[in-house]
């Protein structure tokens, strides 16, 4: 691997910055294309390059985390709950990468996407139409909040935002998937924790990304201890790409807060088809 120079660094640290915006906003670590970009054209053995994806994924978390917390974007009984499940699953990720045919893995995620994207493009959709209604004066009663339920300020919409939590048990299990891709590939696993939030638990997209910033930065933080026993993290990456990780976290957060939460959503879909596609593209 060639040094970095200073107009690479400086292209790390854009890059970092984008990566930071995208996981702030949406939920998701940025190592889909983190990944690639340093297995393909820095050409960093893949190992190596799953470890600094995860690093850049605690940065991200503990830049945006306690201001999710602080704002009540962050569910954190929930949170709790599923990130139990997703450390463990994270943890074995990270143990089992080696041994794992990892083209078969990446082809079998990327599949189960496909329809993930067009259910969740959907879903943003009639969340679209339905903060039209409200707009008119045709908005529906509160929802009672319920035991993982909460509620959130939405300044897009001016109004205070309850939701009910459903099938909490199912999520738990799908949440050790999660974490099994996030040490396994460095993904981040929010690529499908806020599916799942969504789309099983019913929750508002801004609560699932605010949500799956904080159980990313738990499990990454996890399998990453592992990566660093295994002295596969390369220190000299991961400093430049958190650098920007940092400042477009915060980016991110303002960027959170203002946008309408239907196109957020269906923004989503295009990220999580845009990732299939590329998953499928890269599998060997």
């Amino acid at each position: 691997m060639a040094d970095l120079g200073l107009f690479g660094a400086g292209l790390l640290t854009a890059f970092g910055f984008f990566v930071g915006v995208l996981g702030s906003v949406m939920g998701v670590g940025g190592g889909i294309f983190l990944v690639p970009l340093l297995v393909l054209h820095l050409g960093v053995p893949i190992h190596q390059a799953v470890a600094v994806s995860l690093v850049s994924i605690v940065a991200t978390s503990s830049a945006v985390a306690s201001v999710n917390v602080e704002r009540g974007l962050a569910n954190m009984r929930l949170g709790v709950v599923l990130e139990m499940t997703t450390a463990l699953g994270s943890i074995a990720g990270a143990l089992v990468s080696s041994a794992l045919p990892g083209g078969v893995v990446q082809r079998l995620f990327a599949l189960l996407l496909l329809p993930v994207s067009a259910m969740m493009f959907v879903r943003g959709a009639r969340q679209r139409k339905g903060a039209g209604r409200a707009a008119t004066g045709s908005a529906r009663a509160p929802v009672p909040p319920g035991r993982f339920g909460g509620s959130f300020y939405d300044p897009s919409l001016h109004a205070d935002v309850s939701y009910a939590v459903r099938r909490v048990a199912p999520a738990s299990a799908l949440s050790f998937v999660a974490g099994s891709l996030s040490g396994l590939l460095g993904l981040g696993g929010g690529i499908i924790q806020v599916p799942v939030m969504t789309l099983l638990c019913g929750m508002p997209m801004k609560a699932a990304a605010a949500t799956s910033n904080f159980l990313m930065g738990v499990s990454a933080a996890a399998s990453a201890l592992i990566y660093l026993r295994q002295g596969l993290i390369v220190w000299h990456l991961a400093a430049v790409i958190v650098a920007g990780v940092l400042l477009g976290s915060f980016v991110g957060i303002r960027l959170l807060h203002k946008t309408e939460s239907g196109r957020l959503q269906m923004a989503f879909s295009a990220l999580v088809l845009l990732a299939a596609l590329k998953m499928l593209g890269g599998a060997r």
